[in-house]
């Protein structure tokens, strides 16, 4: 069976997904606040990797950009924002659909409950302060069967 990431497409897939979804946020009055501090130019490439690496591809995101505290803490302490999560996973649907995937494909469920999944969890976690992210978090890895456990 192939990867997640095998079936997204590899990194180029992904990169496409991740800037249908960038689109889509910076169109979005609510979730585009989050961007409002200015972000990378390259941030659709570095999602991409992340993604890569999260649902069964190369560690490109480890090897090239940072680590998961790294990343945790950047999307924490902003407090509760139920809303923007909301309408960010809607963005993210939209993506999918912007990239060719259809509500019936499996792929298409499987990238949403791990977009859902980690938006709602792993970014969300630490609301109060990004001081409360501890150091050396693994990247979490998706499969066609959701989270895997670190030790597989």
């Amino acid at each position: 069976m192939t990867t997640v990431y095998e079936a997204a497409g590899g990194y180029d897939g992904l990169r496409q997904l991740a800037l249908a979804w960038h689109e889509r946020v910076m169109a979005d009055q609510v979730v585009s606040h989050a961007f409002s501090h200015g972000f990378r130019a390259d941030h659709s490439e570095r999602l991409a990797a992340y993604w890569a690496e999260a649902l069964g591809g190369p560690a490109m995101y480890s090897e090239r950009y940072g680590d998961q505290t790294a990343v945790v803490r950047m999307h924490s302490g902003n407090g509760p924002h139920e809303e923007m999560d909301r309408r960010a996973i809607s963005c993210f649907d939209q993506a999918l659909a912007d990239v060719g995937l259809d509500a019936e494909d499996r792929l298409w469920q499987v990238l949403h409950d791990y977009w859902s999944w980690a938006t709602t969890s792993v970014m969300n976690r630490y609301q109060e302060s990004a001081d409360d992210v501890p150091a050396r978090l693994d990247l979490p890895s998706w499969s066609w069967d959701g989270l895997r456990d670190p030790a597989s």
